[in-house]
């Protein structure tokens, strides 16, 4: 029998548009109340303005560069304020910058690791102590199957998503008898483009169905922990 997520306490990390977006919703619906963070105040403001009209008072924003610990720190203490602890976290934050090696900035490098990868990692950190307390807590993280195809002109997402899939695995590990259980998405195409979209690409898949996915996963009974899922189109462009 699947469990309520009714009164669950969730931190969405870019959760103001595409996959986050969609996360934030579903997570909503179910009961759950939300803390979101974007990349701008003015998209973040956005975001929960227009979320609250459906869910008021559920739902809560503030921004925040994951890849800067300080930040981190100032969004946990957010959602102390706001939410009075932890359960779900869904890491979500990414960018996507797409060059061959020669061609890459060290930048550009520093950057896709710094967000998609050590920004997961900060939120962990934080959001573990909290589950702890809560007795009950579940980290979600949005890979990639980026993370075990590569392609060309993907070095520095491809090490990001491969990275991210070795630390979620590690820290199921580390954490599983603290009653936390932790599992990764990999999406393949969404129809996001880590943007709005004026149209929606037919054949890729789209952000309500990874949010979709997300929530299966977290109201599966405590007994049982899916620890991967791979998400692909039914019928990608030939």
């Amino acid at each position: 029998m699947h469990q309520s997520l009714a009164g669950r306490r969730a931190l969405v990390t870019g959760g103001t548009r595409g996959i986050g977006r969609a996360i934030t919703e579903a997570l909503l619906a179910e009961g759950c109340r939300v803390v979101i963070c974007g990349r701008t105040l003015e998209s973040t403001e956005a975001a929960v303005g227009e979320v609250s009209l459906q869910y008021p008072s559920k739902v809560f924003g503030i921004p925040a560069d994951v890849s800067d610990i300080q930040a981190v720190s100032a969004l946990f203490e957010f959602v102390d304020r706001t939410l009075g602890g932890l359960e779900i976290l869904v890491n979500n934050a990414g960018i996507g910058i797409y060059r061959k090696v020669e061609e890459l900035a060290v930048e550009e490098w520093q950057r896709t690791i710094e967000v998609n990868l050590n920004g997961a990692f900060y939120c962990s950190k934080m959001a573990v102590p909290r589950m702890k307390t809560a007795g009950w807590g579940f980290i979600v993280n949005i890979s990639s199957l980026a993370g075990k195809n590569p392609f060309a002109g993907g070095g520095a997402y491809n090490a990001s998503k491969f990275g991210m899939n070795g630390f979620t695995e590690a820290m199921m590990l580390d954490h599983r008898y603290d009653g936390i259980r932790v599992t990764q998405i990999m999406p393949g195409s969404v129809d996001t483009d880590f943007g709005a979209r004026s149209e929606r690409v037919a054949w890729k898949i789209a952000p309500e169905d990874v949010a979709e996915m997300v929530v299966a996963v977290l109201r599966i009974p405590d007994r049982t922990m899916v620890s991967r899922v791979e998400i692909r189109p039914s019928k990608p462009k030939k």
